[in-house]
């Protein structure tokens, strides 16, 4: 029913623009984070489990599994298709448990290879949780290396390139929104790839858990039913097997602090992309940057002329819902009443959307970059409108020469206060003023030929800290 009880004639449509308007530029993220790769990845798990005590032989049953059986059980969850999301939502009407389901179905798959003698060993001794934590883990591992760090690596390098390429642009730093100091383009952009890169090396260290001891974390269950295996043990070399680190010591639930870890991580990125992209924005409306206009693109609807900057723009927001998700997961996740409560199943469901709002933003900026072309002539006139910025310059360089006994000149920084401050001066004020002074010769020459472009200090230099 639509408005005043109209019959809308639309099907279910997407509730979130990940899945609608932005789809083709994060859906690489459902393979991984949605529910769908949360029971392949169940699945995955599950049928390790089984492999792992079979091969064993943990429960001294001596069965065994032929090459073939074990291809056939591993293909299960390698080629989990639409066709077993529909087996599995049908298994799940019945047993109204999304775990349960998956256990049914690997017996069903089981049956049909005739190896019906295994179905007891599928979920042995586990609770919900230990299969949920394990497939957690793997997809948000899988969903980081594979869709989310790629993407902020090739944004990270094509910003490094614009740094390397601007390393020697002389450019007017603002600090306040003034006028400050004369830099180069290169120098500033440099400070976020090594900012970036700090935070990457953070991520790339990041250990990721897993729990697999049973329903309060004691392998009770595991210990009346083999009661001669060293089940720690066990369960160390099977979430390691995984690709997975083991954590020994939880309650029903792995304890979720390296996710919270994880996001507050990926919010620091996302922290440092938002500085990024208010600061690209605030560069074109100077006109530092020109937009490279997109063929057939608007982009006011009534003012024919503009070239709004939508990808930073559409950047900033996105960053900021995806750091409201991510923050909300490390706060939430870190806290379970008592040895389990369900507040961390509802929370997780909602990774991909932290991630997706995250990927969606580096995917603008990225694009943003390459819809971008350096000012030069801008950035030049900027600084030469700007003679005042030299007087940094003029007073360090002063108080050097009363430092060597070489002029007797009383509070320099005063003394061009007076001259510069909340003023515009041009190249002869300047001139007229050094030569007025009573400092030492060499000095003085060297001030008579400092231009704000030239002024630069080691920017180019310190751009080229992150060239590689």
């Amino acid at each position: 029913m639509g408005q005043n009880g109209h019959v809308s004639k639309l099907s279910s449509q997407p509730l979130s623009p990940l899945d609608g308007r932005y789809r083709s530029q994060v859906g690489d993220l459902g393979l991984y984070l949605s529910e769908a790769g949360l029971n392949r990845a169940r699945i995955h798990v599950e049928i390790e489990w089984l492999i792992w005590l079979v091969e064993k032989d943990l429960l001294s049953s001596g069965a065994a599994l032929s090459e073939k059986e074990l291809s056939a059980l591993r293909a299960t969850y390698e080629d989990f298709s639409d066709s077993d999301i529909k087996a599995l939502g049908e298994i799940e009407a019945t047993t109204r448990h999304d775990v349960k389901a998956v256990e049914y179905f690997i017996r069903n798959k089981l049956e049909a290879m005739g190896r019906g003698d295994l179905n007891e060993l599928v979920h042995f001794a586990c609770t919900s949780e230990d299969i949920n934590n394990l497939a957690y883990a793997l997809t948000i591992r899988d969903a980081l290396e594979e869709v989310w760090l790629p993407a902020l690596r090739v944004l990270l390098e094509k910003l490094r390139g614009l740094s390397q390429e601007t390393a020697d642009t002389p450019m007017l730093s603002r600090t306040h929104g003034q006028p400050a100091t004369p830099t180069t383009l290169g120098k500033e952009l440099a400070v976020f790839v090594f900012r970036l890169e700090r935070q990457l090396s953070r991520i790339d260290g990041q250990a990721i858990l897993g729990k697999f001891s049973g329903a309060t974390g004691t392998y009770a269950a595991h210990l009346v039913a083999a009661p001669d295996v060293d089940w720690p043990e066990q369960s160390k070399g099977f979430v390691e097997s995984l690709g997975l680190t083991h954590n020994p010591l939880t309650t029903q639930i792995e304890s979720h602090d390296w996710q919270a870890e994880l996001y507050q991580k990926m919010g620091h990125v996302n922290r440092i992309l938002h500085n990024f992209a208010t600061d690209i924005w605030t560069y074109i409306s100077i006109n530092y940057f020109k937009q490279i206009p997109v063929k057939g693109a608007t982009g006011s609807s009534t003012m024919p002329h503009k070239i709004n900057p939508i990808r930073f723009e559409n950047a900033e927001a996105n960053l900021e819902m995806s750091l409201a998700v991510l923050d909300s997961l490390a706060a939430t996740l870190v806290t379970s009443r008592l040895q389990r409560d369900l507040t961390d199943s509802s929370a997780q469901r909602n990774i991909g959307v932290g991630f997706g709002h995250s990927l969606l933003a580096i995917d603008n900026l990225t694009k943003g970059l390459d819809e971008l072309a350096v000012n030069e002539a801008a950035l030049l006139t900027d600084l030469l409108e700007n003679w005042e910025v030299l007087g940094e310059a003029i007073q360090s360089a002063i108080r050097a020469d009363v430092a060597r006994g070489e002029s007797e000149i009383k509070d320099p920084y005063a003394l061009l206060k007076g001259l510069t401050r909340g003023k515009r001066i041009t190249d002869e004020d300047l001139k007229t003023f050094v030569n007025g002074l009573d400092i030492s010769n060499a000095t003085k020459e060297r001030l008579l030929v400092l231009k704000p472009q030239t002024y630069l200090g080691l920017a180019a230099e310190l751009a080229k800290l992150v060239a590689n």
